[in-house]
C-alpha cells in the first residue's frame, strides 16, 4: 500500500472509533506495523489532523475534520449507493428522500463527478410487494428515537390481545419482512420489542424519557447479552 493510500485509510480508520484506539488495533487493521502507525499518525498531526492521545494509550480524532479530497474507491461507492437503495425499499419515504440527498451531496463534493458512476452501479435493492400497515409509523418512531421521547401506542400481540402502553422507544430495527421497535415498556417495567405491524396507533408525548438513550442502549445490551456489551 502506498504511503499516501495508507494515510487516508489511517484516516478512515480513526473516523470510525468513537472512543480511544491503540496503535496496535489499528496496526492490525490497516495490516502494518506499530512503529508505522506511530509515523503515520505523526504525519498526520504535522498535516494539521486533529489526534488527541499518545502511544500506549490509544488515539482519538476530534469530530470536524475532513482531509480533502474526498475519495472513494469502486467498493465504497457502491456500497454508499446499494445501502441509499435498501433504505429506499423500507416504505420510509422522509428517511428514503434524506438518503438520495445525502448521496447527492457526496456526488457534488467529490473532485470528479459521481453522478454517472452512481447511476451505473449494477447493485439493486428490490421493492417491497407486500403491504405496509406500519409505513405511517416509521417517521414519528424515528422522531421520538431521535428526541429521546415517550410515545403511547396501542399494541396487539401474537395471541390477538391489545393492550395501551407508554414506552421509550430506543432503537428501530429493519428486518426482510417487519422492523420492530426496542423500548422500555412501562407497563412491563423492562425491555420489550414490538412489531411496527401490530401497532395499531401511535401518539406521541413530547415528554423525555428520564434516562439518555446511550444509557438505555447500553443497559439493553447488557440484559440480551449482546456482543461488546460488557
Amino acid at each position: 500500500m502506498a504511503r499516501t493510500e495508507r494515510l487516508f485509510t489511517l484516516m478512515d480508520a480513526l473516523r470510525r472509533h468513537r472512543r480511544p484506539v491503540t496503535a496496535a488495533e489499528l496496526a492490525d487493521e490497516l495490516g502494518v506495523s506499530v512503529r508505522t502507525i506511530y509515523r503515520d499518525i505523526q504525519v498526520l498531526s504535522g498535516l494539521g489532523a486533529p489526534i488527541d492521545g499518545e502511544a500506549g494509550l490509544g488515539y482519538l480524532l476530534r469530530p470536524g475534520f475532513f482531509l480533502p479530497p474526498l475519495m472513494f474507491d469502486e467498493a465504497e461507492l457502491e456500497a454508499l449507493v446499494l445501502g441509499v437503495r435498501f433504505v429506499g425499499r423500507q416504505g420510509d419515504e422522509a428517511l428514503a428522500a434524506a438518503a438520495r440527498n445525502a448521496l447527492a451531496k457526496i456526488a457534488a463534493a467529490a473532485p470528479a463527478d459521481l453522478r454517472d458512476a452512481i447511476a451505473a452501479t449494477g447493485l439493486w435493492a428490490p421493492p417491497r410487494w407486500t403491504p405496509e400497515p406500519d409505513r405511517h409509523l416509521l417517521a414519528p418512531l424515528r422522531e421520538a428515537i431521535r428526541r429521546e421521547c415517550k410515545v403511547r401506542i396501542g399494541y396487539t400481540d401474537e395471541k390477538g390481545a391489545t393492550t395501551a402502553r407508554l414506552v421509550w422507544p430506543i432503537a428501530l430495527a429493519f428486518y426482510e419482512d417487519r422492523r420492530t421497535v426496542a423500548a422500555w415498556c412501562e407497563l412491563r417495567s423492562g425491555f420489550r420489542h414490538f412489531r411496527t405491524d401490530r401497532i395499531g396507533e401511535l401518539h406521541p408525548t413530547g415528554d423525555r424519557y428520564p434516562k439518555r438513550r446511550a444509557i438505555l442502549i447500553a443497559d439493553w445490551r447488557r440484559e440480551h447479552k449482546m456482543p461488546g456489551s460488557e
